[in-house]
Order: structure tokens, then C-alpha cells, then sequence
């Protein structure tokens, strides 16, 4: 079950029926508004119930008091001292409350606006996707759900903009729109349905032009990198790009997806441990699906490019072999060293296909790209690479306001001696083991010619962390979508 509702409430308190009632309170601050209306209608119990528990409103620290039939349960949360409040204690605020609801088997709630500082825009904006985001579930492979969500409408009360509240809820949805791509068993997420997925959405929205190639256009297109790693795979593989044209004259901004559906490896075959989680090695895919979904709903004022080429990556008596050399669409050749180090191949044509036919203003990749980067840099940010300084800036300010950290590694001209190739312009592993990561990004460098661009390898945080609040407990973190919205909307200004 999904939130379906998220609205606004000019109820008063006497007139709310719900399930639950929440408030925020700062730390060692007087009760009033809504709060002390609360306390009226309970006849004082409100402020005994605190007192008892001695809570003055401590970061992390909530207070439940059971109510009557009109409002079943009270439940205020501690939002700390005024001047740590900021907007991602809000969001993990958000989905706590979604959470403790669900557990409550609440199935429609209320939320004061004024005691959780939901009359700033921003403010609101950010609760709203952690509303969301803390209701996340995935069952749909479940053939008896023993205990689902049962949330499915929030009413906030108070005076609050109502496109922030919606902007709010639709990012939401399409991280946890991100979060199912990258949940999805192999079997069932092929290349074909990661494509009908884009074309469903584009179809259903104004301003979008939608074009999809099959495996079997490749060598005419001039893919031989990215057909290199498609030929061992029985699904076919698909290139797919959707243009948004809400913007004027200008060039767009590309945004470009690795959607291996399964990597097993190749020739170069992974180990057998955890290769399930090779599932997972669409979710570059996913981030830009997540954005293509925001976007779709939202309108902004810009022209993107939403591009992926998706394949699988397995062996077979056609496959992509070791030694094996292949020439990218750009017209650079490749020795191929290792068939696992495949999504750097993908990103390859279709990064300078994106060149060539838009000449973009600005682009991003965004990749489950290497598993160096998990040692370099841990779950707890994305690592990220460019050669444009302020494009580089935009991504770090988009990466704060949104709490996606991000790292940056050096893409210095020595690191491209690392992939030069004795018999081929270069090659697709650098100097092992020494900077995996930054050989990859050096790679894909060779693909974007002067075009500003920020490559994002999200290996490490696109499933498995599972904090803060507004993470999933398992799978899929749907990484990388709120970021780049933000980068987008503030493009657009």
C-alpha cells in the first residue's frame, strides 16, 4: 500500500476525525496553537501526558497519548533546539511519522503544519518526501502479504503552499518509483520492460518525444561497444531516449543511464556469492527513470535528454570475449580486458551518441559503475567525477540541498595514461588495483568531448543503506533522483 493522498486541512480540531494527530515541538519552547486546542478538547490531558513524561520536545524523543473516537491518538515529536532544526531532520521527521503510522495500522492521519514549521515552503517540500518515503514498501512478489501499509491519506492542517506539497509528494513517489526498477527480479525487469516503462510515461505526459532502437540496430548505429557486451544475451538489448521540451530554444540537458538488467560477469564470470544482487546493476537506469517520472509531473521550464541503453551482460557462445577489440560509436577502439567491466562499454556509445545528436548544455551519467568505489568511499555518498568546474559546483549544491552526498575524485591527465592500450586507442580496466573508479571515470571522459559533464557512480548507495529514517530497510535506495531534480529546477530558474 502507497500513501495515495497527501492534502491540506482547514479543520479545526473539534471537527477532525483521524486516526492520529501529530505536532512537533521545539526543545524547552511553550505549548500553543493547535497544540494548546489539543489540550482543550482532551481537557488538559495533553500537557498532563507530557509533564508525566517529562518531555520538553528533544530531538528524537515523542510522547503518545491516547484520544477518543474523533481522534484516536495524539502523538508529538520532539523537533529539538530552533537552531538544528533543518530540512533533512524534517524529511527523517516525515518518515518517522509514516512509519509509526503504518505500525499503528493507521489508515489516515493528521499533521499540524505551524508546530513542524511547515509554513516555509522548503520546510514542507522535504517533510512531504519523507512522508513518502518512510511508507515505502515492495511486495509485489509476495503471494500472502502477512502485514502491509495501511496509510493512505495526510491531511496537514495550517496555511501552506500547496505546490510544494504536491512537489513534495511526487518526488517521493518517483524515488520509490526508482526503488521498484531497481527491486525487481531479472526474470521479470528485462531491457523491454525498462523501455515500455519510459515509453508508458512519456505517452502519458505533455511535452515528450519518445524513440527506442533494438539490439538488432546496433552495428548500423554505430554501437559496436555497446553491442560488444549485448551479444551474450538471449533478452535484447535497447537504447532508448526520451526528449522533454519545456524549455525554449535552448540546448538541453542530458541525463544518460547504464541499465545492465543482470550482469553476470560475462566471459569474465562473477563469483557465485551475492550475484543476485546483480539485479541491482540497473539502478543508473533507475535514477534517471526516477527524474524522467518527477519531470513528467512537475513541467519544468528546461529541455532534457533522458537517455539508457540497457542489456544484459551474460556468457554465452557469442559473447564478448577477453581480448576481444571494438570500436565505439565516436570511433574509438577499446580492448576488452575483463567483459565484467561492461558498463563503462554501454556508457561509451551512449554518451557520444548523446553528443552528437543534442550537443548538450550540460550532462550527467549515472552508473553502479565500480566496485572500487565501495572501498574509496563507503555507503554513506556517490562518488562523482567531471571536467567542468561549475557544472561540478551545481551537482555539490544540489547534493546539499538534497542530503544525496556526494565525493569528488580527480580525473588528472596522468590517470588517462592508465587506460592507454598497446593495440587499441585505450582499454577498459586501468591500472589494477590502484584507482579502479577514477580509471573508469578517465574512460568514459574519452565519450563526452567538450561537453560539460559529471559522471556519478553510485555502486555503494544505490541498495543496502538503510539509514537515515527515509531509507528502506532492504533493496533499492532509488539514489540520486531528488539531486538531480534539484539541479534541474534550479536550471530552469
Amino acid at each position: 500500500m502507497r500513501i495515495r493522498t497527501i492534502q491540506k486541512s482547514d479543520d479545526t480540531i473539534s471537527d477532525t476525525n483521524t486516526d492520529l494527530f501529530c505536532f512537533g515541538h521545539l526543545e524547552n519552547s511553550d505549548t500553543h496553537g493547535k497544540l494548546n486546542d489539543a489540550d482543550s478538547h482532551f481537557l488538559g490531558s495533553v500537557k498532563k501526558a507530557m509533564d508525566l513524561e517529562k518531555f520538553t520536545g528533544e530531538s528524537n524523543k515523542s510522547v503518545l497519548i491516547y484520544g477518543d473516537n474523533s481522534i484516536k491518538r495524539i502523538n508529538i515529536f520532539g523537533l529539538g533546539k530552533q537552531e538544528k532544526l533543518n530540512q533533512d531532520k524534517l524529511r527523517v521527521l516525515g518518515a518517522k511519522i509514516s512509519t509509526n503510522a503504518n505500525n499503528m495500522k493507521c489508515k489516515n492521519i493528521s499533521i499540524d503544519a505551524e508546530s513542524f514549521k511547515l509554513d516555509k515552503s522548503d520546510n514542507l517540500q522535504v517533510f512531504c518526501e519523507g512522508l513518502v518515503l518512510g511508507s515505502y514498501e515492495f511486495l509485489d512478489y509476495k503471494s500472502k502479504v502477512e502485514k502491509s501499509n495501511t496509510l493512505k491519506t495526510i491531511n496537514i492542517h495550517g496555511n501552506i503552499d500547496l505546490m510544494a506539497m504536491k512537489t513534495g509528494q511526487i518526488l517521493g513517489d518517483s524515488v520509490a518509483f526508482s526503488r521498484d526498477l531497481g527491486n525487481h527480479p531479472p526474470n521479470i525487469l528485462t531491457p523491454t520492460l525498462l523501455a515500455e516503462k519510459a515509453k508508458e510515461i512519456t505517452s502519458n505526459a505533455e511535452n515528450f518525444t519518445y524513440k527506442c532502437y533494438d539490439v538488432s540496430e546496433f552495428e548500423a548505429m554505430g554501437f559496436g561497444s555497446f553491442y560488444g557486451v549485448a551479444r551474450g544475451a538471449s533478452t535484447p538489448a535497447k537504447f532508448f531516449i526520451a526528449e522533454y521540451n519545456g524549455g525554449g530554444n535552448e540546448a538541453p540537458f542530458a541525463l544518460v543511464g547504464k541499465g545492465l538488467t543482470f550482469d553476470s560477469g560475462g566471459i569474465s564470470l562473477k563469483p557465485g556469492a551475492r550475484m543476485d544482487e546483480m539485479k541491482f546493476d540497473m539502478c543508473g537506469s533507475a535514477t534517471v527513470m526516477g527524474v524522467l517520472m518527477a519531470v513528467a509531473e512537475l513541467q519544468p521550464k528546461i529541455n532534457i535528454v533522458f537517455a539508457i541503453g540497457s542489456t544484459e551482460n551474460m556468457p554465452d557462445g557469442d559473447a564478448q570475449r577477453p581480448g576481444d577489440i571494438v570500436t565505439a560509436y565516436n570511433g574509438k577502439t577499446i580492448e576488452i580486458l575483463n567483459t565484467d567491466a561492461e558498463g563503462r562499454l554501454v556508457l561509451a556509445d551512449a554518451l557520444s551518441y548523446v553528443v552528437d545528436k543534442y550537443n548538450p548544455s550540460g550532462m550527467m551519467d549515472f552508473a553502479t559503475l565500480t566496485g572500487a568505489v565501495v572501498v574509496a568511499l563507503g555507503d554513506k555518498c556517490s562518488g562523482v567525477m567531471g571536467n567542468d568546474d561549475k557544472l561540478m559546483s551545481e551537482v555539490k549544491s544540489s547534493a546539499d540541498n538534497s542530503t544525496e552526498k556526494v565525493w569528488e575524485l580527480p580525473l588528472w591527465k596522468e590517470y588517462s595514461k592508465d587506460i592507454e592500450s598497446k593495440i587499441a586507442d585505450i582499454k577498459n580496466l586501468g591500472k589494477a588495483p590502484m584507482a579502479g573508479t577514477i580509471a573508469a571515470g578517465v574512460f568514459l571522459k574519452e565519450f563526452v568531448g567538450d561537453i560539460p559533464w559529471v559522471h556519478m557512480d553510485i555502486a555503494a548507495t544505490a541498495w543496502g543503506p538503510t539509514e537515515p529514517a527515509y531509507q528502506p530497510k532492504n533493496g533499492a535506495t532509488g539514489v540520486g533522483v531528488r539531486l538531480v531534480y534539484d539541479l534541474l529546477k534550479n536550471r530552469s530558474k
